[in-house]
């Protein structure tokens, strides 16, 4: 029983994960999706693939088949980092979920969603990324000058 319970807590340390999923759009009707994830050292490139329900938008996983609407409208590839990155054309109008879904051989998938509302969806810039994935900072920066009492005149 011990030998069991030391293997399974070590394959649950030593897997995959989905630390960050931030998305912004690139021209009018195009998103960009970037899923961040962290492995154990050492570890082979994972598999990236991008869902909707069961629906596949696209995989860097050659053995499995990308759903026929997507072929001209999507592409995930893997960027040094350790990031995922989709882009998806034609978003439509509304609300539409998006998995990435991070898969090493033997290991479980490691998995993050993201709900995209189109009209609230920002433009690809620094900025945009620096809103989504530092909120924290961005809020010390922006209440810095009440914290330190800055009088302007």
């Amino acid at each position: 029983m011990l030998l069991f319970t030391t293997i399974l807590l070590f394959g649950f340390a030593s897997a995959q994960k989905v630390i960050q999923l931030s998305y912004c759009s690139v021209g009018e009707n195009h998103l960009r999706m970037d899923c961040k994830y962290a492995l154990p050292q050492e570890s082979p490139e994972p598999f990236c693939k991008y869902t909707q329900g069961e629906r596949l938008l696209d995989t860097t996983n050659p053995d499995e088949e990308q759903h026929a609407p997507f072929k001209n409208r999507a592409k995930a590839r893997l960027f040094p980092g350790n990031i995922c990155r989709l882009l998806f054309k034609n978003l439509p109008n509304g609300k539409s979920n998006f998995t990435c879904n991070i898969k090493q051989a033997e290991s479980a998938t490691a998995t993050k969603t993201s709900v995209v509302e189109k009209m609230l969806l920002l433009p690809c810039s620094a900025w945009s990324v620096l809103l989504q994935s530092c909120s924290g900072l961005m809020l010390t920066f922006m209440a810095l000058p009440v914290l330190l009492e800055t009088h302007w005149q």
